[in-house]
């Protein structure tokens, strides 16, 4: 018996780990169980998940292998089950640290979707592309309200928050004439050449290129960033790898990729000179602290010294806290998800009001795009939970037959921290 619990983590939070169609093929298919704990913002409803073949309950306590989405809050934790969800602990993120030190004391089993990767150490069960979607989106909208409040109007003004829409689909033909209004009428002179520039270029990244890339887009290397022409009908954009966020310290040795993985000591940041040619900046890299900070509150005050730079708006999609982007300082939500950062006193306005930068900084965009994304992720997930059911948690973790895939992703079995994770116990104790 499996459980699909309700996300209580936020108000905003709709998203399921799997969808109805895929519940009923998994119960036609492999006979397996579910039950799903009554919600009322759950994006698909429960009449669809009955229909399906699953129960309907107010606590799926009778099932031993829980399948959520986000973080789970401390108290809803019971002995000895199997849990399933994005737990946010690899890091030692000290906010989650105490659910991790429950699961322990529990005896549970912690399973991360983030760490379900295949031999090459690529995510298969994820909702990156969402995050980029949905972020690119807001990004555009937040655009638009920073002219408007400078007096220029401009054809994205238009554009909605990404929770507006019914789904993507719904999104893209409204935005269609967003474009056909900047190849008929182009781009207002006072921000023309409009750049955005994308740091980073995996699945966060390419889903917020997809959305731009509706636009009459002109792709350009980081190298032409100081000669782009004005074009009033054309969106440039320049995708950065990590050649061109850092740089050897020592400049006689060039860059190398796996070296700058494995020894980030001996690189500094090299991207601040890119960033007086963007109007936006979406940032979409994988960060942790041994990494430079992209840039700092230094270069924030630099660029913001004197009259209003070319840079507008920061999609924080990455959004790390005090990170590669000294401009996040603080976490948003849907409800108010922007604010501008002042980098004289580092104080951050709701809104897109002051000095500095408008900040896009949702933690959870994906939920911006329930069906789309649970669709996607459902699908992901689907074959992975077969294995899931049958594995047998008696014995060892080596013994389970689990997916190799999911013998991976256990941070914790039994109460226990997996070998991989074993570094997490400082931080529990």
């Amino acid at each position: 018996m499996i459980g699909i619990r309700r996300e209580d983590r936020s108000k905003w939070e709709g998203r399921v780990p799997l969808v109805p169609d895929d519940v009923k093929r998994l119960i036609g298919d492999h006979g397996l169980r579910f039950q799903v704990q009554a919600s009322p913002r759950r994006v698909f409803r429960e009449e669809r998940y009955r229909a399906a073949g699953a129960a309907i309950v107010d606590d799926p306590r009778d099932c031993p292998i829980i399948l959520g989405v986000k973080e789970i809050p401390v108290d809803c934790f019971e002995p000895n089950k199997t849990y399933v969800f994005f737990s946010h602990t690899i890091k030692a993120q000290p906010a989650n640290m105490p659910a991790l030190r429950r699961i322990v004391e529990l005896g549970c089993t912690l399973i991360d979707y983030e760490r379900i990767v295949d031999d090459q150490g690529r995510r298969l069960v994820f909702f990156g592309r969402y995050a980029g979607l949905a972020g690119m989106i807001d990004t555009l909208w937040a655009l638009g309200r920073r002219l408007q409040h400078e007096g220029i109007e401009n054809p994205f003004s238009r554009v909605q928050p990404a929770h507006h829409y019914d789904d993507l689909d719904h999104f893209e033909r409204e935005f269609a004439t967003v474009a056909d209004d900047i190849r008929a009428g182009g781009l207002p002179e006072a921000i023309s050449p409009l750049v955005c520039g994308f740091a980073g270029y995996g699945q966060v990244s390419q889903g917020a290129q997809h959305i731009y890339d509706l636009l009459p887009v002109k792709e350009i290397s980081p190298e032409e960033l100081s000669s782009v022409p004005p074009a009033a009908d054309t969106c440039y954009k320049v995708v950065f790898h990590e050649e061109h966020m850092v740089a050897r310290v020592d400049a006689s040795q060039p860059f190398d990729l796996r070296e700058y993985y494995q020894h980030p000591e001996r690189y500094r940041a090299n991207f601040f000179p890119h960033v007086p040619h963007l109007t936006m900046l979406v940032n979409c890299i994988y960060w942790e602290p041994k990494y430079p900070c992209m840039i700092t509150r230094e270069r924030f005050q630099e660029l913001y010294a004197g009259k209003q730079p070319r840079l507008r708006v920061v999609g924080d999609i990455s959004c790390d806290i005090d990170g590669s982007l000294a401009c996040t300082t603080r976490t948003t939500d849907p409800a108010n998800p922007i604010y501008v950062y002042d980098p004289t006193t580092g104080e951050t306005r709701n809104g897109v009001d002051g000095n500095g930068p408008v900040v896009l900084a949702v933690d959870f965009l994906p939920c911006e795009l329930p069906v789309d994304a649970s669709i996607h992720f459902s699908r992901s997930l689907e074959p992975f939970v077969p294995g899931l059911a049958r594995a047998d948690f008696s014995g060892t973790l080596e013994q389970s037959g689990l997916p190799s895939e999911l013998l991976r992703a256990t941070i914790v079995y039994k109460g226990k921290l997996t070998e991989p994770y074993r570094y997490l116990e400082s931080e529990i104790r």
